[in-house]
């Protein structure tokens, strides 16, 4: 078996955790956002055609060679575990990892690194993508980030080849819709910017992910960022809008706004409230609303609009009814990763080991469970 590898970038979306991961570029473009520790540092690069292809074709390469093994053991071209463990036990590439790990997941999903793709101009990237497609079968789905100020700036003539030549799926950082945050935090893009892109990007057929960041507006904007944010995706109608709590740990460039006293961040509560009110104001659109990082206070808010709408603000007020040291057992629950929702507090096994370890804290560090509660959560990003 060969020692084959390709180039893959350092992330990628919760939700394409079972993605086969290719590198269309090399970091963010941009690379300024405040909030973000992503790239930082690092060189932005478009990877030519002749580099994609040559990684489209080490992958192939691969499947070809891990389907032959699985023949070999009686496995009919399936990647079984046992066909994975075969591969595992020999030290392949990380890359390897990730293809055989692909087959058994079965997804059928690829995602295009890194930050902005859309970057790219058109036509190589629609040739990238429709190389992708010869070469490895069984594809369903091709995802990349994109910024918003970049594909506004294409046609809808562009977006379109672009989805005909297989990119179905974008994750857009939204992050906020209101200017004066968008501009504190050096976002490089405007609220009718989003919008517009937003709406290029579903007529182009393009499935459509937009992230939010509750507590980017700290604790001086947070009405407007809540409010804005709600008027921008629901002049979008995005196919989802996904949740990513405001972490600011020391490595953020925010975080010398927050030592300087230039930016003040909500606490946990006030956070709460903010996406109640975000939610609440979404109107006139269909989306799925997520919840879907570890970073988020409460995992269960999420749900189709406007159908769950009641449900998603009922699961934030059975939250804010609880009393300060009820939320305050609820929010070292969900540090510890135990708790998803309020509802999880009705379960005695978790409930003890949450108290125990409570006791235990206000023992050892009398005063400061607000200080550990916020390590624990920066710990997640």
């Amino acid at each position: 078996m060969k020692n084959l590898s390709f180039e893959q970038g350092p992330i990628r979306p919760p939700s394409e955790a079972r993605s086969l991961l290719l590198r269309f570029t090399r970091n963010c473009n941009w690379n300024q956002c405040l909030f973000c520790p992503v790239y930082k540092g690092q060189p932005f690069s478009r990877r030519t055609v002749a580099e994609v292809k040559a990684d489209i074709d080490t992958a192939a390469e691969m499947i070809d060679e891990i389907k032959a093994v699985s023949w070999k053991m009686g496995a009919s071209g399936q990647v079984t575990q046992a066909v994975a463990r075969h591969f595992f036990d020999r030290n392949v590439s990380q890359s390897y990892a990730s293809v055989v790990a692909w087959l058994f997941h079965d997804t059928g999903s690829v995602f295009i690194q890194d930050a902005n793709n859309l970057v790219l101009k058109t036509d190589p990237l629609v040739e990238m993508l429709e190389y992708l497609q010869e070469r490895i079968q069984g594809i369903s789905r091709i995802t990349s980030y994109a910024r918003s100020q970049t594909a506004a700036r294409k046609t809808q003539d562009e977006l379109d080849r672009i989805r005909q030549a297989g990119l179905n799926r974008i994750h857009v950082g939204m992050e906020s819709g209101s200017d004066t945050v968008l501009k504190f935090m050096k976002k490089g893009v405007t609220a009718e910017a989003h919008i517009q892109a937003g709406r290029m990007i579903k007529a182009a057929g393009i499935e459509l992910s937009e992230y939010w960041m509750p507590g980017l507006g700290g604790r001086a904007w947070w009405r407007e960022h809540a409010l804005e944010s709600a008027r921008v995706l629901s002049a979008v109608n995005p196919d989802f809008i996904r949740l990513r709590t405001l972490r600011v740990p020391e490595p953020i460039p925010l975080y010398q706004q927050v030592a300087s006293g230039e930016f003040e961040p909500q606490s946990d509560d006030e956070v709460i409230e903010e996406i109640r009110l975000f939610i609440d104001h979404l109107e006139g659109i269909t989306s799925f609303l997520a919840s879907d990082h570890i970073m988020n206070l409460l995992q269960d808010v999420e749900g189709y609009l406007p159908r769950d709408k009641d449900f998603m603000l009922a699961a934030i007020d059975r939250y804010l009814d609880l009393e300060p040291d009820r939320r305050l057992h609820y929010r070292l629950g969900r540090r510890m990763g135990l708790y998803h929702g309020v509802a999880d507090m009705t379960r005695f096994d978790l409930v003890a080991r949450v108290d125990q370890t409570m006791d235990r804290l206000k023992t050892q560090y009398p005063g400061q469970i607000e200080r550990i509660m916020t390590d624990l959560a920066n710990q997640m990003i």
